[in-house]
């Protein structure tokens, strides 16, 4: 679509607003009376955005952005769909958050309908956990506040506490931030210090889409991220094998040997998928799998994968309840 016709239907249905210098607001008071944090000022990968006012009204585009908006206690008006499904409510750790309500579907990924968006007459766009380009911040950026993916770090590349303390920041809410932070850790820290034999182990994360192609997870996805924060030691030789800018390495059958380690994850959306995995001749030499070191574990029904994949302040308690057992029943 034009530019030009997108920033018109953007301004003339919100008003417009741009990333230009202006004069500082005086200071304002929030509903209980005490001093407002705004103006905020919150760093990205394609500059800094100042935004002026608490945020009421937040569109969401990253994979798991809502997640840390919500906990913050912010509905989303609008999402995007990374799964052809809701992305929203389905997942047990937000279902309660949601509540009746749902979000305005406003892309697939990273794919966003700007006309749906400028619709929604957003006060703040952010995206997170994406892949959001340039001109997708500058078309945005007509007509409302958009804090984009942090900067610094790869796309898809940034830990969850960078994450939701870009979004708390932005959101007003850096105290309330930190201290849903502190929890989090806390979770961490009481698994690593009941499992203490974790850290002496390496683990990696694998899937496997279609027969004879696999999937290996580096150190800045967030399933290793999640790992690695239980304690265990993630595997450098899988980062190697990524292309640059990547957040997987994709391996044949003659490279499965680099899953060879002591715990070894699949999440995998099938049983078909697990038995082909089984299956492969390659994959049965593997001392992980005559060991039975390794654990398959399903993205939905049970939602585990999906909830150490989104690894946020919201999903991460989920995921520590249910992987637990079942990396305490390897031995």
């Amino acid at each position: 679509m034009a530019v030009a016709a997108v920033a018109a239907l953007a301004l003339s249905a919100c008003g417009g607003g741009t990333e230009k210098a202006e004069s500082k607001p005086e200071a304002t008071t929030s509903g209980s009376g005490a001093p407002s944090v705004f103006p905020v000022t919150v760093e990205h990968k394609y500059g800094s955005t100042t935004i002026d006012k608490e945020p009421k009204r937040v569109v969401t585009l990253g994979l798991s952005d809502q997640d840390a908006v919500l906990a913050l206690g912010v509905k989303p008006v609008g999402a995007v769909d990374w799964f052809k499904e809701d992305p929203y409510g389905k997942w047990p750790w937000a279902k309660d958050k949601w509540g009746s309500d749902k979000p305005q579907i406003v892309g697939e990924r990273d794919e966003y309908n700007v006309e749906k968006i400028a619709a929604l007459k957003p006060d703040l766009v952010v995206a997170q956990y994406s892949g959001m380009k340039k001109e997708q911040y500058d078309t945005l950026s007509k007509f409302t506040k958009v804090v984009a993916q942090p900067k610094g770090v790869p796309d898809y590349g940034a830990s969850w506490q960078v994450m939701t303390r870009q979004i708390g920041k932005s959101l007003g809410k850096a105290d309330e931030t930190e201290k849903l932070i502190e929890g989090i850790d806390a979770r961490f820290e009481a698994v690593r210090a009941k499992h203490p034999e974790w850290a002496q182990k390496t683990l990696a994360v694998a899937d496997s889409f279609e027969a004879g192609k696999y999937s290996a997870f580096t150190k800045t996805d967030p399933k290793s991220i999640f790992f690695q924060e239980l304690g265990f030691q993630l595997k450098p030789e899988i980062d190697t094998l990524a292309k640059p800018g990547w957040n997987v390495a994709e391996l044949s059958a003659e490279k499965l040997n680099v899953l060879d380690v002591d715990r070894l994850v699949w999440v995998t959306s099938s049983t078909d998928a697990n038995t082909r995995i089984k299956a492969e001749p390659l994959y049965k030499k593997l001392e992980v799998n005559q060991d039975k070191r390794d654990l398959f574990v399903p993205y939905q029904d049970p939602d585990i994968g999906a909830a150490f994949s989104f690894n946020t302040v919201l999903s991460i308690p989920y995921a520590i309840d249910e992987i637990e057992p079942l990396l305490t029943a390897i031995k």
